[in-house]
């Protein structure tokens, strides 16, 4: 038995989230994966009930599951509440309490959405790699920090930290997914001007001594960047701190032609992990309907790929995603394409149902 902790959260989360249910429920009953699940305020939803992002309740369910299903958190209306009880801080302090640390950010992209990229599609068509970004340390939760007055002008003030072990961690996490793919690791860092860097890349190299099989790189931030958009089939792994991890995966999503299809997981050193769309919470569209939930119904294919050792059914659920695609089923995020013929747009309850025709069809 698994218990999966259900986070909707806020803007259009609740609307992905219930597609995703609805596609985790059809597996777990169907192959009889003995999951049961549990659904708790978090985000914004939760400082509206309880005046805390990240209630006691929410955080002990999220402690004793064994995975995590997130939506999305956050929006214009709490930009105005306290800092430390602002949505996204409420999810710095989750990945900070279950020591999430590893971040694996896909970058995948479909045959059937070449043309949605922003790039050529003979630049990106099979494109396949995965950023690895070390989640909960580096410059979002270096000490000291803050804003104060020097000299008589406000200075704002943040610090980047590494210690050996948390990079020695991430970095064994990178080289492990690079030995299940192509056994080749870009470690990105900025060393020729951070001395944070210089260990970064020291321990790396070590690191990579127990994998000679991997072939390990080291690319600079800033040509990493452009490296992306110039030749992103270049990359099978990367590997990178928070802040440049935060950047880079997200440039990669815009390669996929839109970030609305790509999942996420945050890995904890025992494989446990919390598993949520890249997305954000869309607020401008929440209630519309129109949101794509496929990113999240992805992402509980990761959830029981990684954490759940549920194989099967994580294949069931990519093949059926794929399916809905070669039908040319496409929400309005990916429809770039929506002049041929035979490309239908559809709403999120419609892609949901279909992605659930798709799962039954094949069984």
């Amino acid at each position: 038995m698994s218990t999966v902790t259900i986070l909707p959260g806020d803007g259009i989360g609740p609307e992905i989230v219930h597609q995703a249910m609805r596609v985790l429920d059809a597996v777990n009953t169907s192959m009889n994966l003995g999951i049961t699940t549990e659904e708790h305020v978090f985000g914004g939803a939760a400082y509206d009930k309880h005046g805390d992002p990240l209630p006691d309740v929410t955080l002990n369910a999220c402690r004793n599951s064994d995975a995590i299903l997130l939506g999305a958190v956050g929006g214009p209306v709490y930009d105005k509440a306290p800092r430390d009880l602002r949505p996204e801080r409420g999810l710095l302090r989750l990945r900070a309490e279950l020591d999430l640390f590893a971040n694996l950010r896909p970058a995948m992209l479909f045959p059937e959405l070449a043309d949605a990229s922003s790039l050529k599609a003979e630049l990106v068509a099979g494109l396949d790699m995965m950023i690895v970004r070390e989640l909960t340390s580096g410059l979002y939760f270096g000490q000291p920090r803050g804003i104060e007055i020097r000299d008589g002008v406000r200075t704002g003030f943040n610090t980047m930290v590494y210690s050996e072990p948390e990079i020695e961690r991430i970095a064994i996490r990178a080289f492990e997914i690079a030995m299940q793919r192509g056994k080749r690791l870009c470690s990105v860092d900025k060393m020729n001007v951070l001395e944070v860097s210089e260990l970064w890349r020291e321990v790396v190299e070590r690191v990579g001594q127990s994998y000679p099989e991997v072939e390990l790189s080291h690319m600079y931030v800033d040509n990493a960047a452009m490296q992306l958009v110039r030749a992103p089939k270049q990359f099978d792994v990367m590997v990178t701190g928070n802040i440049f991890g935060d950047i880079l995966s997200d440039a990669a999503a815009m390669l996929t032609g839109s970030i609305g299809m790509l999942p996420s997981a945050s890995l904890d050193s025992e494989g446990k992990g919390m598993y949520e769309p890249i997305h954000g919470s869309a607020p401008d569209i929440a209630g519309q309907g129109i949101a794509n939930p496929l990113a999240t119904i992805l992402s509980v294919s990761m959830m029981l790929r990684y954490s759940l050792n549920k194989a099967a059914a994580a294949d069931a659920i990519d093949a059926a995603v794929s399916k809905v695609l070669k039908d040319g089923l496409r929400c309005k995020d990916i429809a770039n394409d929506a002049a041929a013929n035979e490309i239908k747009i559809v709403n999120t309850d419609e892609m949901g149902n279909a992605v659930l025709s798709a799962l039954n069809n094949a069984s």
